[in-house]
């Protein structure tokens, strides 16, 4: 499973953490340029986590649209692990329906 991660410009202990649950690929874009994602999303990543208290709205906007037009799951939290796991847990079914199952406690 990957994941594109959005925002931010360390991520810190986040991408060990997504290891544990499953994720076997984190990509991540830093949230300062709107031109960082020029030629789109990678198709590979299977979910993204916008971390919205490190992201430049111009990006934000741009993502949530590739997000829905290629209907990739989209997650949005601040930039700490227990943030980003409490919504996971909240959007679970919305993941699972999208073929994601995550090993979340």
């Amino acid at each position: 499973m990957s994941v594109l991660i959005v925002g931010g410009d360390h991520l810190g202990s986040i991408p060990k953490e997504l290891d544990k649950i499953g994720v076997t690929e984190v990509r991540h874009v830093t949230g300062r340029s709107g031109q960082k994602i020029r030629d789109g999303i990678p198709e590979t990543m299977d979910f993204i986590i916008m971390l919205y208290d490190f992201v430049n709205h111009n990006l934000a906007c741009k993502i949530k649209k590739l997000a829905e037009n290629n209907e990739i799951p989209i997650l949005y939290s601040k930039r700490s692990w227990s943030s980003i796991y409490q919504k996971m847990k909240e959007c679970q079914n919305q993941l699972r329906e999208a073929g994601l199952p995550l090993v979340l406690k």
